[in-house]
This record gives structure tokens, C-alpha cells and sequence, in this order.
């Protein structure tokens, strides 16, 4: 079969490889879509701390059952499946508190295990035992099922600050994530969402398929006022900082509304992690900040079923779909903002 094999930064090539072979607690699955990222882009240039290359990279999957360990239940050959990336270990702490999400034993699909860069790829048993696998409605596609991981890591953030009726929603970043909380604010009944971006051309790109109720390109307009205008003077309630900055961390801070909720979604630079906070500021507007770091099993399947429901549309925010032979122009569009959501088919061929 043919892979995506990480070597180290920069060193990302496709290459036929054996088969994997399924073990009598595993799955194995035919790739049809694996979704890239930003972290993919990241791993690309820079490499990560937990990927020991080489490996095949790839987290956003979706597909078909193929093969069958002799001890799996609850799947047949062709279910059609969503496999989460972030896998809890189901025992520690975190685990039996329901913080899956801060799991301390946290593997991941696509570092400690092959990923979805493949043709076939083996859905290890500590994903099958942490329920992680989900059956894909036959009216959703293969493409908007590989959405599923990042909308889920979404749902998360928003349900820590909880994102409800009554809100008025600054996104911060107009890359995919920030469209996906556009959209997934707008399905939590948020009275208005905004969206700001300093890159004028992505913010045009992304506004013109999510429309939210205002876009502000922030390279030329300024931010804390036209939030002012949009809110009465009072500020957005809940800020949603979907890019890895730490001035739009700062400014988020800087311009809530009194008893706003601030979420941390974005994680910054390896070499850039501070930011400076006026504490007082925190304390008197009794301001309330959430950081959010990936998902749980859960918050996938509810992920895939508001996309299966439409309450939180997707197939629009697909402006790419490449073969397996294009992952470096597929993780190129990501890092471009000509994209927004770049989707890797591994059965096509270039």
C-alpha cells in the first residue's frame, strides 16, 4: 500500500510499504479521508515532542472496515467509521473523573500509532476499548466525517466556556477551526458571532462561506471598537482565541465584556509561550479564562452527529480534496490561507 512516511522536518514522502497486519484485538480500516491541519503543518516543518519518526501522520479519519481482529465486537466488514485521534487510557484520574480529554496516559493516532496518511490503516485495540470508533450515517460523506475530530476539539472549548443562548461570540482566526466555531456558536443559540482575522485575505475567504454576523479584518480596522459598537460598549461575553497568538490572547483579555468567558483554543510557539496578563483586570471584571486541549470519545460521536443532523454544516468548508500524492501540497494550502479545510483521499490517484 502506498503511506505518507514522516522521517523529520521537511522529510514527508509517499511510499509503498507492506500492508499492516491485524492483531485479534485490532480493526483494519481502508482510508478514504484524512483531514489536515494545522498541527499536521507543524509536525511538516518542525517536528513534535511525542512523534518518534518515522511514522505515518494523519489524525482527521475516516473510512471503511476492512479486516477484523478475531476478538472484536461491534464492528463488520464495511462499516463506514470515524476514528477519534486523541485516545484516553479510561484509567487514570482524569479518565474516571470524565476529563478524557486531560487524559495523563494520552496516546494519539497518527504519533504513537500509524496514522490516517495511508491507504490501510490499523485502528489499534486502546481505541477500540476507549470506544472510539464511530459508525458514519450513510447520508454523510466520507469527507465531512474526517471533520468530525477538529469540530469535536471545538465542541470541547465551547462547553468549557460554555457557549450558549444569550452570547455574543468573538472568534479569533478565520483558519477552519475558527469556521468551525462560527458555526458551532451559531448552533448553541449564541445571539450574535463575530470573526476577526489580521489576514485580510483568509478573513474574506472564510466569511464568505460562514457569514458571521460581522467580519473584521483586523489589519485594518480596530478590533476593541468595532467590538464596542457590535455589543453597546459592553464587549463580547465569550472570546475564542483559534489562532496560535499571543497578542490575540493578550487583546482577548483586553476587550470581554465584564464576567466574559476567554477561551484559550489556540496553543502558541514552543518559544513564544508567555503572555503578559494585568491580573487586576482578571480580578475586577471577574473575568474567567479556559484553556481547551483536544477531545474525548464522547465529544466525537456528538461532534458527527451534529454533523450528520446539519445543525453544523461542513461539506462547504471543503475547499481542497488531494490525493495521497499531494500531502505536500495538501499541508502547503493549509500553511497558504488559500484553504480552508484540505482533505487527503488516499484511494485517488493524482
Amino acid at each position: 500500500m502506498k503511506a505518507a512516511i514522516y522521517r523529520g522536518p521537511e522529510d514527508l514522502s509517499v511510499e509503498t510499504v507492506p500492508s499492516p497486519e491485524v492483531g485479534p484485538h485490532e480493526a483494519k480500516m481502508r482510508v478514504h479521508a484524512c483531514a489536515t491541519c494545522g498541527t499536521d503543518a507543524k509536525i511538516f516543518h518542525h517536528g513534535h515532542p511525542r512523534l518518534e519518526p518515522p511514522q505515518i501522520i494523519g489524525h482527521e479519519i475516516a473510512g471503511e472496515i476492512i479486516e477484523l481482529g478475531e476478538d472484536v465486537q461491534g464492528l463488520a466488514i464495511g462499516d463506514r467509521v470515524q476514528v477519534i485521534a486523541a485516545v484516553p487510557c479510561g484509567e487514570c484520574w482524569a479518565c474516571r473523573a470524565g476529563r478524557m480529554g486531560i487524559c495523563i496516559n494520552q496516546t494519539s493516532m497518527g504519533y504513537q500509532y500509524p496514522g490516517g496518511f495511508a491507504e490501510e490503516m490499523i485502528i489499534p485495540h486502546e481505541v477500540l476499548k476507549a470506544d472510539g470508533v464511530n459508525h458514519i450515517p450513510d447520508h454523510v460523506s466520507y469527507d465531512e466525517a474526517s471533520v468530525t475530530e477538529p469540530l469535536a476539539c471545538a465542541l470541547n472549548a465551547q462547553s468549557l466556556v460554555n457557549v450558549g443562548p444569550g452570547d455574543n461570540v468573538l472568534v479569533m482566526g478565520a483558519g477552519p477551526i475558527g469556521c468551525l466555531h462560527v458555526r458551532l456558536a451559531r448552533a448553541a443559540g449564541a445571539d450574535k458571532v463575530f470573526l476577526a482575522d489580521i489576514n485580510g485575505g483568509r478573513l474574506e475567504l472564510s466569511q464568505a462561506v460562514v457569514h458571521a454576523d460581522r467580519a473584521v479584518d483586523m489589519s485594518i480596522e480596530d478590533l476593541a471598537q468595532v467590538m464596542a459598537d457590535e455589543t453597546d460598549g459592553i464587549g463580547p461575553s465569550v472570546i475564542i482565541t483559534a489562532a496560535p497568538s499571543g497578542a490575540a490572547q493578550e487583546q482577548a483579555l483586553d476587550i470581554v465584556a465584564p464576567g466574559g468567558r476567554v477561551s484559550f483554543f489556540g496553543g502558541l510557539p514552543k518559544d513564544k509561550p508567555m503572555i503578559s496578563v494585568d491580573s487586576n483586570v482578571v480580578h475586577y471584571r471577574e473575568l474567567i479564562i479556559a484553556g481547551a486541549n483536544g477531545s474525548s470519545p464522547a465529544q466525537n460521536r456528538e461532534a458527527l452527529g451534529l454533523i450528520a443532523s446539519g445543525a453544523v454544516p461542513v461539506a462547504d468548508l471543503i475547499t481542497h480534496r488531494l490525493p495521497l500524492d499531494q500531502v505536500r501540497e495538501a499541508i502547503h494550502a493549509v500553511t497558504s490561507g488559500d484553504a480552508i479545510k484540505v482533505v487527503i483521499r488516499p484511494g485517488e490517484s493524482a
